[in-house]
């Protein structure tokens, strides 16, 4: 891992650099990126369902001037928006996902944008530590550029140069995507460990277990070995299990005390479309079918966890 440091190593000194946006979505993370972006670059927004008081951009005025086309937007409306876009980008323009789940089908960001965006159009995963409350807070977050060329990841960091969002480049696509999708799934296992009040020892117990399930999933999907151990994975699985303001730790508190409504977001749908399609087999990994066992079954939360451990699940309990 390249020291931070050296991230933007490629900038051009004394040129001020400035590119056509397209933000796709005005959510949380739209308005994050355009609070980082907004002094240096233009920028057109578009959202589907825009609020009264907002005038959203149109695609067909704003998509054909786009450099960089940032879909801040949940997976599933992204094969929708990149075949509607497609035919009116520049072959140049960046398309840029920060989708932390499975579509329906059950594909990836990545794969959403191999199938449905021209060859030669290129694109890029934004993954890592980037709560969107810090960032308009002004706080520094961080994140791992997953694209198959080098260019694309130098643009994006002359797009967030004099930022304090901090850069990483990796060639992994398929590694760094299943790190942030599964994340969510073992982020709320910290949740209801808090809410039982389990102790700091089990905290670390769990980075350790979901980090080495993490690593055989993301290896098995095609990624490289200890891809889980950077931005997208570890870094993002740290954020997001030990955030009191994290939608899955709440998740995670929510199921440990027997409530059972509202258990929505990616973590939770990631297990459903991974029972659904099976692009990988599940049973193999304890710690994410007990997490799956307790969203199905949320009552003696605290008896499942016992039972789990007195098995020497995980292959990391030594028993005296």
């Amino acid at each position: 891992m390249q020291h931070l440091s050296s991230y933007r190593h490629n900038q051009i000194k004394g040129i001020t650099i400035s590119f056509q946006i397209l933000l796709l979505g005005y959510g949380e993370m739209g308005h994050a990126l355009e609070f980082l972006l907004k002094n240096r670059h233009r920028i057109d927004i578009w959202e589907k369902f825009p609020q009264p008081e907002f005038t959203s951009a149109i695609l067909t005025n704003s998509a054909p001037h786009a450099d960089i086309a940032f879909f801040c937007l949940p997976v599933n409306p992204h094969r929708e928006v990149a075949r509607q876009i497609a035919p009116l980008l520049k072959d140049s323009c960046l398309c840029v996902s920060i989708a932390k789940g499975l579509d329906e089908s059950g594909k990836t960001a990545a794969q959403i944008f191999a199938e449905n965006l021209p060859a030669q159009q290129p694109y890029a995963l934004l993954y890592g530590p980037m709560i969107a409350e810090e960032i308009r807070a002004g706080r520094d977050a961080f994140a791992q550029v997953g694209c198959r060329d080098r260019a694309s990841f130098e643009k994006l960091s002359m797009c967030f140069r004099h930022t304090a969002l901090y850069l990483e480049h990796t060639f992994d696509i398929p590694g760094i995507s299943w790190s942030v999708i599964l994340k969510n799934v073992y982020a709320m296992a910290f949740g209801i460990a808090d809410e039982l009040q389990l102790g700091d020892n089990m905290r670390g117990y769990l980075a350790v277990a979901a980090l080495r399930e993490l690593n055989q999933i993301a290896l098995s999907m095609g990624g490289q070995p200890g891809s889980p151990y950077h931005l997208a994975g570890l870094g993002d699985l740290i954020t997001t299990a030990t955030s009191e303001n994290s939608h899955h730790h709440e998740l995670g508190r929510k199921l440990a005390r027997g409530e059972t409504d509202d258990i929505t977001g990616e973590g939770p749908h990631t297990l459903a479309m991974i029972k659904q399609h099976r692009p990988f087999d599940a049973m193999q990994y304890p710690l994410f079918q007990l997490i799956d066992t307790i969203i199905q079954q949320p009552h003696d939360v605290r008896g499942k966890i016992k039972a789990y451990l007195e098995l020497g699940r995980g292959d990391i309990i030594c028993r005296a």
